[in-house]
């Protein structure tokens, strides 16, 4: 049997969350609450895919290796099989984990906004690269814009939920060349100071765009002291080789210590196997030879262990963001990720579903619910994405934001004590009133135990039809534009957003 590398999970989280969430005023449904109680995968199961993923890297290999990344490979242990293809013995991998960083920080320029990542926290953020926008106006689908990437980064800002942003959309009205790198850069920094996550189309946009980051931080090398920007990064492309261009910008953002996700994003029955065990011993092995690269190239560096296992619908070949394929495929990466003792990012909650309909909620429930309860640290897209990734919603996201709350409330679990427990209440309201309304033991437990949803209608009928019938979609567009109308946050300095615009070319 193989046994994982010995985890990091610190002992006793669930009951400093208990006595937190005891405290008078504390929020009841907190990000970060403790994930893995939902594992679909055995040990047998675990050890089985890890070891095929094993054998895949030591037999298959990768190939299209950069020369570079070969030299580096090959004096770490790596076997070019004279084929074409760089073998990847087991110790070689196992030596990767072993010194793989196990939990870091992501930084938020607001230091009450970073967040540890690793162990069991489970947060939710965003992700995608949709390059279409619901419109709040029109409720139809339209090319996303550069002033709706502004926007969605204003209106995260203000949701307790989205635990780190990355950008959600592409900007089609920018040229995509370093303008668009530098505008979208900009965009997150204006607009933010939660950790942040972005993309650079080549190597040679990370070190100008560090300029502006130091600007920002206060200086030249400032940010690589406190690095607040993640990096998105797919250098293993599916099945089983390397992307040049990806594996350029790896050596550039270690250069310059912009921690990564290192994400594998392979497609069943596409780019992978159809069978989901199958699937998941290629996607692993694919996600740790990136982790092998990043700890070759410097030991223990900031990698989130990205492992996003996605479906087609085999009927059509489109890509599917929603349904039980997807939701325990996610799950059972989250478990493997852990057991190997890696911070762990997955996707979920990309719904299939244009309209902000029943589709809408099933797809997103589902899935964003099996990758909390599994232990997800970091769970992508999971927030204002629709249309199967190609669609970002400005009403999605505030309803996202309150799926998830509803989320960590059933991942905090319950407090098991002999207060809780309530032996005299009961004898109270028993030989009393008759009832727990207005007992002391029910307001203590009323702001402590239970989330109260804004967005979710609990009225009686015929209040809601006096209150106009509003559906969800509607309340959340009405929240999203007061949000939009007044949240215009001032996160650069004047000095600093001249001293920007003097250097790169700002198109907003």
């Amino acid at each position: 049997m193989t046994e994982p590398p010995p985890g990091t999970r610190r002992s006793g989280r669930k009951d400093r969350i208990s006595r937190r969430a005891a405290k008078p005023g504390a929020n009841p449904a907190a990000p970060g609450q403790p994930g893995g109680s939902y594992k679909p995968l055995s040990e047998r199961d675990l050890v089985a895919i890890f070891e095929t993923a094993l054998r895949l890297l030591a037999e298959l290999g990768l190939g299209e290796v950069p020369d570079r990344l070969g030299r580096d490979l090959g004096a770490a242990g790596a076997v070019d099989n004279g084929a074409g293809r760089l073998l990847f013995p087991p110790e070689l991998t196992r030596a990767a984990i072993k010194s793989a960083a196990k939990t870091f920080v992501l930084h938020g320029r607001d230091d009450d906004r970073s967040i540890e990542v690793g162990g069991d926290r489970v947060y939710f953020g965003t992700g995608g690269a949709a390059v279409q926008t619901l419109d709040l106006d029109t409720g139809q689908y339209r090319p996303s814009t550069l002033q709706d990437l502004h926007d969605f980064t204003r209106l995260q800002d203000t949701l307790t939920n989205v635990s780190w942003f990355t950008r959600c959309c592409i900007a089609t009205d920018v040229p995509d060349n370093f303008d668009l790198d530098v505008n979208t850069s900009y965009a997150l920094l204006r607009h933010t100071t939660k950790p942040v996550a972005t993309a650079f189309t080549l190597a040679e946009h990370v070190a100008p765009i560090v300029r502006m980051y130091d600007i920002v931080a206060g200086g030249p090398g400032k940010f690589a002291e406190k690095p607040f920007v993640k990096a998105h990064i797919s250098p293993v492309i599916s099945p089983m080789r390397f992307g040049e261009d990806a594996v350029d910008v790896v050596y550039e953002c270690i250069a310059h210590n912009i921690p990564m996700s290192c994400i594998t994003a392979a497609q069943s029955g596409a780019t992978a196997p159809a069978t989901l065990a199958g699937f998941l011993a290629q996607s692993l092995a694919e996600t740790l030879a990136s982790l092998v690269m990043v700890n070759v190239i410097s030991p223990g560096f900031p990698m989130v262990f990205s492992n996003w296992p996605l479906v087609i619908d085999l009927r059509t070949g489109a890509f599917t963001g929603g349904g039980g394929e997807i939701a325990v495929l996610n799950a059972a990466s989250a478990q493997l990720s852990n057991w190997l003792g890696l911070p762990s990012g997955v996707a979920a909650s990309m719904t299939d579903a244009k309209a902000i309909d029943a589709q809408y909620g099933v797809e997103k429930g589902l899935t964003s619910m099996a990758a909390a309860l599994a232990g997800g640290n970091l769970i992508y897209e999971s927030s204002g994405m629709t249309a199967s990734l190609l669609g970002a919603s400005f009403e999605a996201f505030v309803l996202d934001d309150e799926m998830h709350s509803a989320t960590y409330r059933a991942l905090r679990g319950i407090e098991v004590t002999e207060e809780n427990l309530g032996f005299d209440a009961i004898c109270e309201a028993v030989l009393g009133d008759g009832h727990f309304l207005g007992g002391q033991h029910t307001f203590a437990a009323m702001e402590r135990d239970y989330f109260y949803p804004v967005l979710a209608d609990r009225d009686q009928p015929i209040t809601w039809s006096e209150n106009g019938s509003q559906d969800a979609w509607s309340r959340a567009r009405t929240k999203a534009r007061k949000i939009l109308a007044h949240h215009h946050p001032a996160y650069l300095s004047p000095e600093q957003d001249a001293e920007i615009r003097a250097q790169f070319r700002i198109l907003l």
